[in-house]
């Protein structure tokens, strides 16, 4: 049975990170399992001759406890029928998200949002799961309701009940990744969304500033982009007939166009490569946009 994980903290963050996460296990028939990580301090002596106060060793692991066993309610709730299960770890939160995801389909975290413009405010936690994570991730801003990811209806009034928005896939040509677009291509289908593909691209350098004025070879380029992003998408549009696809191949910042995209859409999806660094895993400047400015909840898909 597919599982995803989603992280608990008891914040308003983790918690739209949760139903989100609810909303995504139904559509794909999949378990939940509720995760809170936690690194259990040092036990701390009590003054000579004094003795702790009663409960103060696990006044942390009780109310996690707590905390999980109220969100699972409550999940219930809104959504029945869904298969549900509690994790509490011990370990440090990274640590334990990471676990709980090695055989997970997909992993949710909750993020701070700065306003409806600004995006997200990313911790450390959520940095450290995206970038080790084997597993795609989902990021999610505090206030993120069922309602922002459709259309709203022929009042202009906010609904559930009419078409999802447009799930936006940032596509980098120079690897582009097959995980990445079976994942958004799987994400608008389950949807019945249209997918908007988006690469950016700019002058190489080597033309110089005289080559930048030439109209000429800049459309020639132009054309020559739009043909290698028609032919990568070429065999997913066979795959996936059912999926409406909007190819843009734009002119300078990926991550700029991403981020004025996402907000009409259901969902950004971009690609994190899974090499190493002497400093750690690499998340590559269009997935930091993304990641930081985006409306929309961003799915990063790990790839070789």
């Amino acid at each position: 049975m597919s599982t995803i994980t989603v992280g608990l903290d008891g914040s308003p963050q983790s918690l739209a990170a949760a139903d989100w996460a609810a909303r995504e296990a139904e559509q794909r028939d999949a378990g939940l399992r509720l995760v809170h990580g936690w690194e259990q301090l040092p036990y701390v002596y009590p003054p000579l001759g004094g003795i702790p106060a009663p409960g103060a060793i696990d006044t942390q692991g009780t109310w996690a406890g707590t905390m999980l066993r109220e969100a699972r309610t409550r999940l219930a709730d809104r959504y029945p029928g869904l298969r549900t299960e509690v994790v509490q770890s011990g370990d440090h939160p990274v640590a334990a998200l990471l676990a709980a995801g090695e055989d997970s389909d997909l992993l949710v975290l909750g993020c701070r949002g700065l306003g409806t413009l600004t995006g997200f405010l990313i911790g450390s936690v959520g940095l450290a799961v995206v970038a080790r994570s084997e597993r795609p991730v989902v990021l999610v801003r505090a206030g993120e309701r069922a309602e922002d990811e459709h259309l709203p209806d022929a009042a202009g009034t906010e609904s559930t009940g009419t078409p999802y928005r447009d799930v936006v896939l940032g596509l980098d040509l120079e690897n582009p990744g097959e995980a990445v677009i079976r994942f958004a291509f799987e994400a608008a289908q389950r949807r019945e969304a249209r997918l908007e593909v988006v690469h950016g691209w700019s002058l190489p350098t080597s033309h110089g500033y005289g080559a930048a004025m030439d109209v000429g070879l800049d459309e020639e380029l132009a054309e020559r982009i739009r043909q290698r992003l028609t032919d990568v998408l070429r065999p997913w549009k066979e795959k996936f007939p059912g999926v409406e696809v909007r190819e843009q191949a734009v002119v300078g910042s990926a991550g700029r166009h991403l981020v004025h995209a996402s907000r009409d859409a259901a969902l950004v999806v971009v690609g994190r490569t899974n090499r190493r660094s002497a400093v750690g895993s690499h998340i590559g400047p269009v997935t930091h946009a993304a990641l930081q400015h985006a409306v929309a909840p961003v799915a990063v898909v790990p790839h070789d």
